[in-house]
């Protein structure tokens, strides 16, 4: 197993754990779990860019800019109208 596949392992167990303390949060019944959720969220969401950013750095991850147009479809689409 290469380096590259290495971190797209973690990138998506990352993802996968950022998945399950966001609705652990969501759903918790009091507010020390919810803290508790809350912040794990936060660490685990940090983790996330920095493994993204090494990613990027590397060639590892890229990403296409969406066309200008769909991005303005976009907006209109959600822009209140009253």
């Amino acid at each position: 197993m290469d380096d590259k596949c290495i971190m797209e392992n973690l990138l998506l167990t990352t993802k996968g754990v950022i998945d399950l303390y966001m609705h652990g949060a969501i759903e918790s019944s009091t507010n020390n779990v919810h803290q508790t959720f809350s912040c794990a969220f936060d660490d685990a969401l940090s983790i996330q860019d920095n493994i993204y950013k090494q990613m990027t750095a590397k060639g590892w991850y890229q990403t296409n800019n969406a066309p200008q147009q769909d991005i303005q479809q976009v907006r209109q689409k959600f822009t209140p109208t009253c």
